[in-house]
């Protein structure tokens, strides 16, 4: 009888599975996908793409936020609350909404951030912190002039919890947050607005008088002076020393040389003149809502027009900048100096505030 090997390899039983036939090794990587150089091209992709979305964000959050309107802003603020528009709304309204843009823009507040793409950005957390120094004070003048009659009057309860929370340090990342505090100073904001038009409510009043708009005006003078200061300073000036002029019996805690060498350091020129953009920002708004609240005041002077010249000034320095870089070329050499021309737009306002100030000094 002849063997049947098919019947037999049939009816014998199939070779124990080996480990490479186990079916977990079904989902071990190919050897090609754990090729160093394969890893290399996975990691470069991932940087090219990080890198690009990041530096995306980076120009979109570094575009400066537009002017609002102050009088449609009040109408705004008031109609949440069913209320008119009084006197001194237009101006906290306006203080109220450069808190809420700052917060709010495109990235949002940027000054205090300890992350990419925040981090990376040079341009706007300046920016940032010249609309702040400017928020500043008129939310001290609000505390201490314009809702006061005298000064021996009381402070209004609600600015004086506002007042402090916007002057929190701005780079404050957590426990608190500087975001957290300028919220909480917006709201207390919006609690005096909405007293100050509120019918039979007289503890909260706002006053248009020349001698509180000249205070006022009076901090943002000296702003204004030290900011066109140190952007004159781009290039370099030996300055003569002009701190005791006026009074022969002037003292100073040290003796200074008759004269100085006034220089910017290189590296914050851009942050100058960003500062600079967002002090102009702000105080566009602010001036417009001053136009409104003290409206009566500056035609008694015949002032209105003076004081538009400001906003006029401060609104060309807010002209856009088409380099990719601030330049800092010599005075009269072959490149642009953009500091140089901000000084120039910056000391024209601040001479006509020095004027308003005169005129409404005048009886």
């Amino acid at each position: 009888m002849t063997d049947n090997p098919s019947a037999d390899d049939a009816s014998s039983p199939s070779p124990a599975p080996g480990k490479s036939d186990r079916w977990w090794t079904r989902f071990r990587p190919a050897a090609s996908d754990s090729d160093p150089r394969t890893l290399g091209k996975w990691i470069a992709a991932f940087a090219s793409i990080y890198g690009f979305v990041t530096i995306g964000l980076g120009m979109y959050w570094s575009q400066t936020p537009d002017t609002f309107d102050v009088r449609q802003s009040a109408a705004q603020y008031a109609a949440l609350t069913e209320q008119e528009v009084v006197t001194g709304s237009v101006t906290v309204a306006a203080l109220q909404e450069t808190i809420r843009t700052l917060l709010e823009k495109p990235g949002g507040y940027l000054h205090n951030d300890v992350f990419p793409p925040g981090v990376w950005l040079d341009n706007t957390p300046n920016w940032e912190y010249g609309v702040l120094v400017q928020s500043r004070d008129l939310a001290r003048a609000l505390r201490e002039v314009l809702s006061r009659s005298q000064s021996q009057s009381k402070e209004d309860v609600d600015l004086t919890l506002a007042e402090p929370r916007i002057n929190f340090q701005s780079d404050s990342w957590i426990l608190p947050a500087s975001e957290s505090e300028y919220r909480d100073a917006g709201r207390f904001l919006e609690r005096y607005r909405s007293r100050l038009a509120l019918t039979g409510e007289s503890s909260a009043q706002f006053y248009a008088r020349a001698d509180n708009l000249s205070h006022w005006l009076s901090m943002i003078e000296k702003r204004l002076g030290s900011l066109s200061q140190r952007l004159s300073a781009s290039v370099g000036q030996r300055r003569i020393n002009t701190d005791l002029a006026g009074d022969t019996a002037a003292a100073q805690s040290t003796n200074a040389p008759d004269e100085i060498l006034v220089r910017t350091p290189w590296r914050e020129i851009d942050d100058i003149f960003y500062e600079s953009r967002g002090a102009a920002w702000a105080l566009t708004q602010f001036l417009k809502a001053a136009e409104i609240d003290f409206a009566d005041v500056l035609e008694k002077k015949n002032a209105t027009v003076s004081l538009r010249q400001i906003i006029r000034e401060l609104e060309a320095a807010q002209a856009p900048v088409w380099s990719p870089i601030i330049l800092n070329g010599s005075g009269f050499g072959l490149w642009a100096n953009h500091s140089l021309v901000m000084a120039s737009y910056i000391s024209r306002a601040n001479a006509a505030l020095i004027d308003l100030r005169e005129l409404l000094a005048q009886g």
